[in-house]
This record gives C-alpha cells, sequence and structure tokens, in this order.
C-alpha cells in the first residue's frame, strides 16, 4: 500500500511543478536562482507567479587568430567535389542539346523540310510540322542559353 501512495504522490508532483518546488526564486539580474547569499539577496528579487524556465544561450565559438583565413573563404573538398559533378552533368546536358539542335537544323532544312509520304497529299499537316521543328529549335536553343548561364555561375575547377 506505501508503493501506491508514493507513486501518487510523486505523479501529483510532476504534474504540479509548484508543488514539487521546494525554495523560492531569485532573479538576480540576468540570472535565476534557487539558492542566493545574503550578499546577493541585496540585489535579487523573488520571482512569484507562474513557472520558471531558463534555456541557456550556446556560448560564442572562440575567435580565431588574426593569420587564419575564415572557414567560408575556402570550399571544402566536399564543395568542390559537388561542384565537380554538377559540372560533369552540366556539360553532358549541354552537349546532348546541342547534337539535338544540330539535328533539327539538319531536318528542317532552312525552313524546308522534305515532305513525308503522309504529307504530299495533306499540305497543313507539312506545315504543322514545320512550325513543330521551329518551336522545337527555339527551345533547344533556350536550353543550350540556361545551361551555359548555370556552367558560367559554378566555380573553376582548380
Amino acid at each position: 500500500m506505501k508503493k501506491v501512495f508514493f507513486t501518487v504522490l510523486g505523479s501529483f508532483a510532476l504534474l504540479h511543478p509548484a508543488a514539487a518546488q521546494d525554495g523560492a526564486i531569485y532573479r538576480c539580474g540576468n540570472e535565476y536562482t534557487n539558492t542566493a547569499t545574503a550578499e546577493q539577496m541585496k540585489n535579487c528579487k523573488l520571482v512569484t507567479g507562474g513557472n520558471v524556465t531558463v534555456v541557456q544561450s550556446p556560448k560564442p565559438a572562440p575567435k580565431a587568430s588574426g593569420n587564419a583565413k575564415p572557414a567560408a573563404a575556402a570550399p571544402s573538398s566536399v564543395q568542390r567535389e559537388r561542384d565537380a559533378e554538377s559540372r560533369s552533368i552540366l556539360e553532358s546536358e549541354l552537349r546532348k542539346t546541342q547534337a539535338r539542335l544540330d539535328e533539327l537544323h539538319k531536318e528542317y532544312n532552312n525552313g524546308e523540310p522534305e515532305k513525308r509520304g503522309d504529307e504530299a497529299r495533306n499540305f497543313q499537316k507539312y506545315l504543322d510540322r514545320v512550325a513543330e521543328i521551329k518551336a522545337s529549335i527555339a527551345r533547344a536553343q533556350s536550353d543550350i542559353d540556361g545551361l551555359k548561364r548555370e556552367i558560367s555561375r559554378l566555380p573553376v575547377n582548380n
């Protein structure tokens, strides 16, 4: 029976933190304490009402000597690897897109692509295909310009 009594009493203390605290909380400047000495009590005020939660901020990092370069100035090897991988992917896409543009220019034949068998009787179908090729050329050129811009934004490999 005693175990049950202590468990209930312990639960009550957890649910009501004010009941669990024996002493008063004092604020001494920016510091909170429940054990203020008589000398500290001159500058401390009793905190009343509500619960007090104190969260300590992390300590600032020590300053480096004047000779050291900041860490952000030199990219890490991991970042250099990522940049190199990004550059290779973008250059690969650029080569594919340029090859596709060359094929489209060859097919476009200066605005007069060869007619296909099904386009001999339906001239509108031919015109639609010519317009589609022209739009594909514009899209491919736009893609090439965008890829070149992205490559130029990457740092140069050393």
